[in-house]
């Protein structure tokens, strides 16, 4: 029996540094394919060479309007911040939309973790 193949998530070039530099440590979906917790990659959108490969450790269903206090950013991403930012990838979402805010470890995070099985 062969082992399943990793799940994995793209992402925009301008967003793939912060999650290389441990800065960016969620991402919020809409109707994507679900994400579980254990090992994803990342690639990038503009340079499907290159990938990242972090640890999900939570997923969780919220409106997308509670999706900034799931992941403390309610200060920065009000509701009309986060909706127009999601709009730049999901035009006809809204905030009562259902939306998977997938969490991680960093790379770095996810190396130490991953060495250490």
């Amino acid at each position: 029996m062969s082992p399943c193949p990793m799940q994995s998530l793209k992402v925009v070039d301008r967003l793939f540094g912060a999650i290389l530099r441990g800065e960016k440590t969620h991402t919020i979906r809409w109707r994507e394919p679900r994400i579980v917790p254990g090992p994803m990659t990342y690639v990038c959108n503009g340079n499907p060479s290159r990938t990242v490969v972090v640890m999900v450790t939570r997923c969780t269903d919220v409106p997308l309007s509670a999706a900034a206090a799931q992941v403390g950013k309610q200060d920065v991403w009000p509701d009309a911040v986060l909706l127009a930012g999601m709009r730049e990838h999901y035009p006809q979402i809204a905030l009562h939309d259902l939306v998977q805010v997938v969490e991680h470890l960093s790379p770095a995070e996810t190396r130490a973790a991953l060495a250490g099985q």
